[in-house]
């Protein structure tokens, strides 16, 4: 049977999900395969990410894929300007200290526009899937998908998840939770994991922001793409086009929200 797109990025963060949370009670699964200094997989980033592959490379044979753990996959079907961005587990340190803050991400890219055409993230512990076709955005509860409403607003808290994944004490977001406007209006969380990226566009967030280069990135492209779809008020952290200027991500589910956390951001700058 064909799949659309969007049916394919979900069915391959589903059997990567899958694969995680069957693999979650077993303590070997958590064991370091060391990559760097600071960085590290475990067997289910591996396993998740072969079962992701598995479901595109069926599906969608003609479409290069690029993994996190074993990177570029060229089609052996001709050429094509679209490419899968494949993140089997978003959250390795949090799955490899047994807690469930972890995403599994695919998005489908048009290689020569960069545009993400579909995109779907997953929580394996809940079971949600968040996904786009680049149109709308939808979460999946129980096999039933329902739209994500636009600016939809977070429940009674205004809760802004903050990446701090790799940061100095120089960093402009450390500023940021400590300066008294900060405090006042929000709330700091910090999951460590782009699980909450789509969380902006279901209403579980206020805003999400992080530092570094995300273009082109496994970790944020879907997320990125449903909150585009959602309607959410997406930039780069300054406030400029997204991948452009000084970088980063700052996400909000609606403009005064972005308003407020942009003048933080200014004021810590000047």
């Amino acid at each position: 049977m064909f799949l659309g797109d969007n049916q394919v990025a979900i069915a391959a963060v589903a059997a990567g999900a899958e694969t995680i949370r069957q693999m979650s009670d077993d303590i070997s699964d958590t064991q370091r395969i060391i990559k760097g200094p600071r960085d590290f997989a475990t067997q289910a980033d591996i396993a998740s990410e072969k079962e992701i592959i598995a479901v595109i490379k069926r599906q969608r044979p003609q479409d290069d894929i690029f993994a996190e753990e074993s990177g570029l996959h060229t089609a052996v079907i001709g050429e094509n300007a679209r490419r899968w961005l494949v993140d089997p587990l978003c959250g390795t340190v949090n799955y490899a200290a047994h807690t469930q803050d972890v995403a599994v991400n695919v998005a489908l890219q048009d290689t020569e526009s960069g545009k993400i055409l579909s995109a779907a993230v997953a929580h394996p512990f809940s079971g949600e899937i968040f996904w786009t076709d680049a149109v709308s955005a939808h979460v999946r509860k129980s096999g039933t998908d329902y739209m994500l409403a636009q600016q939809r607003p977070s429940p009674g808290l205004p809760l802004v998840e903050v990446n701090f994944y790799g940061l100095t004490g120089r960093s402009k977001l450390f500023q940021l939770v400590s300066h008294p406007e900060f405090c006042e209006r929000f709330h700091l969380r910090v999951h460590s994991t782009t699980l909450t990226v789509p969380w902006v566009a279901a209403g579980k967030r206020a805003a999400y922001i992080s530092e570094g280069d995300v273009k082109d990135n496994v970790h944020y492209a879907a997320g990125i793409a449903i909150c585009q779809s959602a309607g959410c008020v997406v930039t780069g952290m300054d406030g400029q086009p997204l991948y452009t200027g000084a970088g980063g991500l700052l996400v909000a589910e609606d403009q005064p929200t972005h308003a407020a956390l942009l003048a933080i951001l200014k004021d810590i700058s000047s």
